[in-house]
């Protein structure tokens, strides 16, 4: 974890979130899936006027109805009263009534007239004899409201299909405009600015968008676990207050840089002046945009006035940039480590080491034989595999492991900032993208070998975060590296199909078929790693 004192704002605990469900009525329309919605109050306290699904908050009472509550195997007590829960706000708000007679019949209008939406719901369940089909309600994802929200819901999103021959009917109190509407259609409206609904709600509906119909939402969640489950996280695109998932891009970055969420941080690249992450850690982005480096080039300086200034990856010879770096540091910069020796990586190091009065040592490794001439790379000092690099000063101490991940290129390297958990990847992890393995400097079966020495080295220092070259910084940092690992395998067993479905074949008729997910603009990039794959495959002797 990152050292606290390090963390860029003081932190406090959220509000504690209290438990909720909501329940997604189905019904297959004669244009396709659709969903029943209705329109929050305008004077409700959470949310206002709002579209929603029917649900609200989950009653100790709702835990005491098991014994009316039919349910599946593998269905546990507590998806049972989640499911209890959302039955019954249902038929508080909508009049809905999911439930049986004895004799298995569905309850109908005349079992709804009976009832009183504002009594106690299991008492007249009870009465009447009914039960609760909590069996046929299915769990689809879980969100939890933001962490600087002051009400916090942590809410079970779940789905049954609307039983038959029955209408909702709002409250009116606390549900107006019950609707039934396409997926589609509601994102529609939503992005004309006539049918507003909040974050989980519109990302729920772009899942069921993809679904065909009520069948498939159903066999989606037949597991007893959420398809996801996340507590998004806000930050500042714009100027505007956007939410991000667990799997957009700068969700990680969100994490480190505000863990509490009470602070909605800035997310717009620029490259003027360096970004704080931490304390001790900032981010300058090199004003080299493009394909192959996305919003350009992260320099990362880690340190401070006490200890100096480790650099890693001056990025281009960029004569603004490298003023950058220097000004950001006042030029106490101790040590220059460059990742790997590519035109966007180590050009800047020996003029930021000339603007600086200590002359900082320039680290690495040296570009090998297989390297292009532009990539000619020439350390000061060849870093070991395993060495630790130690800033230390005023009682503080930053330690950097050296950890050799050839792949990428023949002489990558990577860093961890082992008291904080911080992994540095340079080319070898990015976010948003998987990296180029191109022959001969680079050699896919050292690439993915390398990436088991990055997860294992994970567990070993309880790596969290990921640091790119390009782009935002990333969490969970060893199932990031599995996902990656999984991808390329799942690349190369497409690679291998294309070979043997064309085995007299070669690049520019297996690239189509191996890269069919990719863009067309992509596939001359994707030809240097297909290539990579082909020669691992070969290598493995898998292709016979």
């Amino acid at each position: 974890m990152v050292r606290p004192h390090l963390l860029l704002y003081p932190q406090r605990e959220p509000v504690a979130p209290r438990l909720s469900a909501t329940l997604l009525l189905l019904r297959d329309g004669p244009d396709g899936l659709e969903v029943l919605m209705t329109r929050r109050s305008a004077t409700a306290s959470f949310v206002p006027g709002v579209h929603v699904f029917p649900g609200g908050a989950v009653d100790p009472e709702d835990a005491n109805c098991h014994d009316i509550a039919q349910r599946r195997p593998g269905q546990d007590d507590e998806a049972l009263t989640h499911a209890v829960a959302a039955i019954r706000e249902s038929f508080e708000e909508l009049g809905v009534l999911l439930a049986r007679h004895p004799d298995g019949r569905a309850a109908n209008a005349q079992d709804i007239r009976a009832m009183d939406r504002r009594a106690p719901f299991a008492e007249q369940c009870r009465a009447r004899g009914l039960t609760l089909p909590a069996d046929e309600v299915f769990l689809l994802a879980r969100w939890i409201t933001t962490r600087d929200n002051p009400k916090r819901f942590n809410t079970f999103f779940l789905v049954a299909r609307m039983p038959q021959d029955q209408e909702p009917v709002a409250d009116e109190a606390e549900q107006f405009e019950p609707i039934w509407i396409r997926p589609a259609d509601a994102l529609t409206r939503h992005q004309a600015g006539n049918f507003s609904m909040i974050f989980p709600t519109v990302r729920t509906l772009q899942w069921l968008a993809k679904q065909t119909d009520a069948e498939a939402v159903l066999a989606a969640c037949a597991s007893e676990e959420p398809l996801w489950t996340v507590c998004p996280r806000p930050g500042q695109v714009k100027g505007k207050r956007q939410h991000f998932m667990d799997h957009d891009l700068p969700f990680g970055e969100l994490a480190l840089v505000s863990p509490d969420g009470q602070v909605v941080p800035d997310l717009d690249w620029q490259h003027e002046r360096p970004v704080p992450l931490l304390a001790h850690l900032q981010r300058l982005t090199a004003p080299n945009p493009g394909m192959m480096t996305g919003p350009g080039t992260n320099t990362y300086l880690v340190g401070g006035p006490d200890t100096g200034w480790l650099v890693v990856d001056p990025g281009p010879d960029d004569a603004g940039h490298i003023a950058r770096i220097a000004a950001a540091t006042g030029g106490d910069v101790r040590l220059i480590v460059c990742t790997h020796s590519h035109t966007d990586h180590s050009p800047g190091a020996r003029p930021l080491q000339a603007l600086c009065p200590g002359r900082p040592p320039v680290l690495g490794l040296a570009s090998r034989d297989t390297a292009l001439p532009a990539w000619a790379f020439t350390p000061d000092r060849e870093l070991a595999d395993g060495e630790q690099l130690v800033l230390e000063g005023g009682g503080h101490r930053h330690t950097l492991r050296v950890v050799h991940t050839p792949g990428h290129a023949a002489n990558h390297l990577c860093l961890a900032l082992e008291e904080d958990g911080l992994l540095f990847s340079g080319d070898h992890v990015l976010n948003g993208s998987t990296t180029v393995v191109g022959l001969p400097d680079g050699d896919m079966s050292a690439y993915i070998d390398s990436l088991d020495t990055l997860h294992a080295l994970c567990g070993a220092l309880g790596l969290n975060f990921i640091l790119p070259a390009h782009g935002h910084v990333m969490a969970d940092a060893p199932g990031a590296i599995a996902r990656l690992k999984a991808h390329r395998l799942a690349r190369e067993a497409r690679v291998l199909e294309a070979m043997r479905a064309q085995p007299e074949g070669g690049p520019d008729q297996w690239v189509p078929m191996a890269y069919a997910d990719t863009p067309e603009a992509l596939w001359p990039v994707a030809r240097r790693s297909l290539m990579a794959h082909v020669a691992r495959i070969e290598a493995l002797g898998l292709h016979r």
